[in-house]
């Protein structure tokens, strides 16, 4: 695939960068506490302290981690090249108009409850001298910081904001089918994003939750740890569906493996998709992958549409989350039968069987709501 080439670069020049900075004077912040190693992340420290207390509950991977983390897909895939070339106005991506133009963009059908981190994230942002795209992307890498088996996710400052707010239609959406998914990722990226990098991405579902699929539950999560950064999600979305959460028959749901959980359609057919089927489950029992991968497509999805040159990598300032817990395993009241492998090349690994009563899993808390 051309895309491991271009990983390896991309790991060779950290690695290159790390040992750089190392040797580089860091620069003294005027809060006479941090050093940086370019004086422009110093303003991060303060917005890095301000968001831990003020909006992730002291630093937990909670609903509100979750939705920031939520936020960035939704800001940054909303640019379509395609539209630029039919001479209309295609979207920014990673330019914050979510948050420049809530009134607006959270009206749209796929960002239906992103007003609530939008409201929540707003007076923070605004008691701090940083750009509301800055400021998005800061906050949803910080908030995967704070879910144990997480990578350190980039940020850069220097981002341009939105001058208008990007055009309906250019998010996915869970009852999209596969080559609908595909072909937005790939315009969106300017090809950059293939079926296996969309998996990659997808990799962000195991610390997610759905509040408006089902209008009757909040808070759904998408496998039985979501406040784990771990390959569960993988293993369960192979799992077979027998059962919703809540009433069933809502658009984009399909029937889910184990009791308060939620299944999109748009995961399970990914997953089950002879072009990224084994793609998927070689995630599974694979941490060190699911780390890497997501690391690597949220660099290039955060910064879509901004010219990266004249960005400042202030990756520093996001903390390296905690070592993941646990390990991968199959549901308690789950065998090796209940998996719908798709995958015909490579066995599916062996995993322990979780023991206990069969689970269920709790709902996660959502945000409070708060008015734009």
């Amino acid at each position: 695939m051309a895309f491991k080439s271009l990983l390896t670069i991309v790991s060779l020049v950290a690695t290159l960068t790390g040992t750089n900075a190392a040797l580089t004077r860091r620069v003294t912040c005027p809060d006479g506490k941090n050093t940086a190693t370019n004086a422009a992340c110093c303003q991060l420290f303060a917005v890095r302290q301000d968001l831990q207390q003020n909006l992730f509950h002291g630093g937990l991977c909670t609903a509100e981690a979750h939705e920031s983390l939520r936020l960035t897909f939704h800001d940054g895939i909303a640019i379509s090249p395609a539209l630029e070339a039919q001479g209309k106005f295609g979207g920014g991506g990673a330019d914050g108009s979510i948050s420049i133009f809530p009134e607006i963009e959270t009206a749209f059908h796929p960002n239906i409850g992103l007003d609530e981190i939008v409201a929540l994230q707003r007076p923070i942002q605004a008691r701090h001298n940083l750009s509301h795209a800055d400021f998005l992307h800061f906050a949803g890498a910080l908030a995967a910081s704070n879910c144990a088996g997480a990578p350190q996710l980039s940020a850069f400052v220097g981002r341009k904001d939105a001058t208008q707010p990007a055009p309906d239609g250019l998010v996915p959406e869970p009852f999209h089918t596969p080559d609908q998914i595909f072909d937005r990722l790939a315009d969106a990226s300017e090809g950059e994003f293939d079926p296996i990098l969309t998996v990659w991405l997808l990799t962000a579902h195991t610390v997610a939750a759905a509040n408006d699929v089902d209008p009757t539950k909040s808070g759904l999560p998408f496998d039985s740890t979501p406040e784990i950064w771990d390959t569960q999600f993988f293993v369960e979305t192979q799992l077979r569906g027998t059962l919703f959460p809540g009433k069933g028959g809502n658009q984009g749901e399909v029937e889910s493996p184990l009791a308060g959980e939620i299944r999109l359609q748009s995961d399970h057919t990914i997953a089950r998709d002879p072009r990224t089927a084994c793609e998927w489950q070689s995630f599974v029992d694979n941490q060190p992958k699911a780390q890497a991968m997501f690391q690597f497509v949220f660099q290039v999805l955060s910064t879509l549409g901004q010219n990266q040159d004249d960005l400042v990598d202030c990756t520093e300032v996001v903390p390296i989350p905690a070592p993941p817990q646990g390990r991968t395993h199959l549901p308690a009241g789950m065998t090796m039968n209940d998996i719908e492998q798709a995958c015909a090349e490579t066995p599916f690994p062996t995993l322990p069987i979780d023991p206990g009563p069969r689970t269920a899993v709790a709902p996660v808390v959502p945000p409070p709501k708060v008015n734009l």
